[in-house]
């Protein structure tokens, strides 16, 4: 019986470079971009996802000098939470939904976090990874909640129900992450533990 066929470093990179001119259709850009918590919630993942693609084809020599770069993880998740921590300020999606530039820019920092979130993941460790979601699940969860206690229109593109929608969706992914790394957590634990319960087969 043969092994599947495995997805190698230049397959990852095709599949991110072509999810990146899919996402830069304009049909499909402005039909994410036309509801507020599809331009957050399904947009900007999408892109990270493309970023994390891209990252499998650097060659050995990129990966050592970014790792001398990013020691730990450290830098590469400082970055991935100053990119999200922007990005979720409404004035910039107001911006990038007006000026072609800025739309650009914000893809551009999409996609550079999503590489420097696969670079950084499993260098970072439980702890460095604790502390990073430790600082943007909340921020990720108290803006969903600015968004739905706020009595006006935060962005000028977007209505108001949209607007509370998007806080909505902004908590449930807070949430969802947090369960999901705690489950991870426990079965690290658990593996690790698990050779020093198994018997004495001496």
């Amino acid at each position: 019986m043969t092994a599947g066929p495995r997805c190698t470093p230049r397959t990852q990179a095709a599949l991110g470079l072509a999810l990146c001119v899919v996402l830069a259709w304009p049909p499909l850009r402005h039909a994410l971009e036309a509801s507020m918590w599809r331009h957050m919630v399904l947009q900007f993942p999408l892109l990270m996802a493309a970023g994390a693609l891209l990252a499998a084809a650097l060659p050995p020599r990129a990966r050592g000098a970014v790792a001398r770069w990013n020691a730990h993880g450290i830098a590469g998740l400082v970055l991935v939470a100053v990119v999200l921590a922007v990005l979720m300020v409404p004035r910039v999606l107001d911006l990038a939904l007006r000026d072609g530039t800025i739309e650009a820019v914000k893809g551009a920092a999409l996609v550079l976090a999503g590489a420097a979130l696969r670079l950084s993941w499993r260098a970072a460790g439980l702890v460095v990874q604790g502390f990073f979601l430790g600082n943007v699940l909340p921020m990720t969860a108290v803006v969903g909640q600015l968004y739905i206690d706020a009595p006006l229109r935060l962005c000028n593109a977007y209505l108001l129900d949209d607007q509370a929608r998007l806080g909505q969706w902004l908590i449930a992914l807070a949430v969802l992450l947090a369960l999901a790394w705690l489950a991870q957590v426990g079965w690290v634990m658990a593996r690790r533990e698990g050779p020093l319960l198994a018997p004495d087969n001496a």
